[in-house]
């Protein structure tokens, strides 16, 4: 089972959104992978790439909100 993500209050809705599908594509590849069948069904590697892609734009959101901008001090 995948670890739970850290919980940060202060993201707000967007970062309940990326958390919420991080684990929804952690736990469908967890039971994808018992069956390697379903990996000859082209869906599934769409999902899997737009969950990954959602993930990444997700990611990069919240990165640019901790990381200080250009021309300041922190």
């Amino acid at each position: 089972m995948p670890e739970p993500l850290p919980n940060r209050p202060s993201d707000g809705a967007a970062s309940s959104a990326s958390e919420l599908m991080a684990r929804l594509t952690l736990s469908a590849l967890e039971r994808a992978s018992a069956d390697p069948a379903i990996w000859r069904e082209p869906v599934v590697h769409r999902a899997v790439l737009v969950s990954g892609l959602s993930l990444l734009m997700g990611s990069l959101v919240r990165l640019r909100a901790d990381l200080p901008g250009p021309g300041s001090v922190d």
